[in-house]
């Protein structure tokens, strides 16, 4: 009996774990088909006779389409077991990259992008509740951070090869093998994912009300109050590393590859301190992150230590990702927890949209590019004031 339970055991843990990669290589696909039009923007606005800024909006699309088509998505699909949902999901992101590979015209190719970004925001949702479906409850964290690894792999290796492949066979050569990259999803999906199960809480209108007051709410402000601080900063990294850190246009990409190093850490350390304790997991990743981003003021004034600041970014950055996921979840119970995950994605990305903001306004105005770190402190600082006062008024369930 004891072989038998521990065979048992073993072969689950082998499931779990391909279930894992599969959602995996889904994140790393839609991670990258999110970013790799930032590098081709130009070859876009060429090939489709638009302006730089027209082709810009592509990315503002994307995002729109995460922030707001998610949770519709993700209430439409409510009832469907989750490997069910996943499948479908990686069938309309092949369908929406097929779309942008051959649009003829800039309103197909943004009608693509919106449509691929409303299968991002459910995928990451429901993945992230199916991964911890997978695992022991002290593995939970990490194993949402296993997904966001696809993420995190998207953004160090397939953004330079993406734009690269992009740059020598056409823009459109991305996103076919961006395409390609979700084919292998779907396959790896269904043949690993476990079939039938599905939310305690199915999403309806109901319980996104109940999503969008009390704890709930809180817990999405913490998510985009910290994020905010990091795409102030990171949205207009390339000209603070040629303009305060003096480093040659042509080297910037390999100042990157540094953050990127540092998001593999981080990811990894924000589901294992998770794992340990949320509670001093999510205040301690936002106060290391509000810290590290304000003495980036001073590191990035030199080339070599702004490489140890990139990576230190990067890390604290990430670091956050999985506690915030998980605290959203927590602070959700008795809501449908693949809407709450789903919420939780779309405010990652509106927190892109605030951060830009903010950072371009600050230029704007002339405060210099110096300014932004401060500013861009004073956003995941203010979450971990947020965060104690949800902890102190017993609003954390």
């Amino acid at each position: 009996m004891t072989t038998t339970l521990t065979a048992g055991r073993i072969e689950t843990s082998r499931t779990a774990r391909w279930a894992l990669v599969a959602l995996g290589i889904g994140a790393f696909g839609i991670g990258l088909t999110e970013f790799v039009i930032m590098g081709l923007l130009v070859e876009v606005a060429q090939s489709l006779s638009v302006s730089v800024p027209s082709a810009g909006l592509l990315i503002s699309g994307y995002a729109l389409g995460v922030t707001f088509g998610g949770p519709l998505l993700t209430l439409a699909t409510a009832r469907l077991p989750h490997r069910n949902v996943i499948l479908a999901l990686m069938a309309i992101f092949i369908l929406a990259n097929i779309l942008c590979a051959v649009a003829p015209s800039y309103g197909l190719l943004m009608l693509g992008r919106v449509t691929s970004g409303f299968a991002h925001g459910t995928f990451f949702g429901v993945g992230a509740v199916v991964a911890q479906s997978l695992v022991p409850p002290e593995r939970k964290a990490s194993a949402i951070a296993l997904i966001f690894t696809g993420l995190t792999l998207a953004t160090v290796l397939g953004l330079p090869f993406g734009t690269e492949l992009g740059q020598v066979f056409g823009w459109r050569a991305t996103f076919w093998s961006v395409s390609g990259i979700g084919l292998l999803a779907l396959i790896a999906s269904a043949l690993s994912l476990p079939a039938g199960t599905r939310g305690e809480t199915p999403a309806n209108w109901r319980s996104l009300a109940r999503l969008l007051r009390g704890a709930p709410l809180l817990a999405l402000t913490t998510t985009t109050l910290g994020y905010a601080g990091v795409f102030l900063v990171f949205t207009y990294i390339a000209p603070i590393l040629t303009g305060i850190s003096d480093v040659s246009p042509t080297h910037v990409s390999r100042y990157l590859l540094l953050f990127g190093a540092g998001i593999v850490v981080g990811n990894i350390l924000g589901g294992r301190l998770a794992d340990r304790g949320l509670r001093p997991a999510l205040l301690g990743t936002l106060a290391g992150l509000a810290a590290v981003i304000l003495a980036m003021r001073l590191g990035m004034g030199h080339p070599v230590a702004a490489m140890l600041s990139l990576f230190l970014f990067g890390v604290a950055a990430f670091s956050t990702l999985a506690p915030l996921q998980a605290f959203m979840l927590r602070q959700s119970q008795g809501a449908s927890a693949e809407l709450a995950s789903t919420l939780n994605i779309s405010a990652f990305n509106l927190a892109n949209a605030i951060g830009a903001a903010i950072g371009g306004s600050a230029i704007a105005a002339g405060w210099g590019l110096g300014s932004l770190f401060p500013l861009g402190a004073v956003m995941p600082a203010l979450a971990v004031l947020l965060t104690l006062a949800t902890f102190k008024s017993g609003e954390d369930s």
